[in-house]
């Protein structure tokens, strides 16, 4: 009877390494038995008693096309930026350069802001993981900065003589010649 006992309690030891040892999943039906059985631990635990949002529905959820709504969403929701590639995020950059630098008081800052984009816009062409093409080139700091200050200044009264273009104050007003006529004379 002693040996039937230790041999039992081995059998439930074994028993409960077994249950203790991950299972492999070898299908679909085992994966989701495991979740099931998880889901309901956590429930019949309280996990899910507490949650914020409880009871109402999801925003949104009805009213889009779009697979990745929520993921969009949670970012607009936690002010997250700065995950898309470097391609998008510089392009969206340059969109905004001027009004971004018209927010500035001093040249310094313009041109330090100047310098810090041209360099991210060289670090993500030299950067060779893959991602879309990177199309957004350095600005020129010097024009920018003159352009600035362009902005800055109140706007004086154009003079009649700067509407007329350089080409017709020569008295050139045909369009301009092409290579091949020049060539051809």
């Amino acid at each position: 009877m002693v040996a039937t006992t230790l041999f039992r309690g081995e059998a439930m030891n074994e028993e409960a390494k077994d249950e203790q040892r991950p299972r492999r999943l070898n299908s679909l039906e085992d994966r989701n038995a495991v979740v099931e059985s998880a889901v309901d631990r956590a429930v019949k635990r309280g996990d899910f008693d507490d949650l914020p949002g409880l009871g109402r529905p999801l925003k949104g959820l009805g009213n889009s096309e779009d697979p990745d709504w929520w993921i969009k969403q949670k970012m607009d929701q936690e002010n997250i930026s700065g995950v898309a590639p470097a391609a998008f995020q510089l392009r969206k950059e340059n969109a905004v350069l001027e009004d971004t630098l018209d927010v500035f008081d001093r040249e310094a800052d313009v041109r330090d802001y100047l310098a810090g984009f041209n360099e991210r816009v060289r670090a993500a062409v030299m950067d060779l993981r893959e991602g879309p093409p990177i199309f957004t080139p350095p600005r020129d700091v010097d024009r920018e900065v003159a352009a600035w200050r362009r902005r800055r200044t109140p706007s004086e009264p154009r003079r009649e003589d700067d509407a007329v273009p350089e080409r017709q104050r020569r008295g050139d007003d045909g369009p301009p010649r092409r290579w091949w006529r020049l060539w051809r004379r």
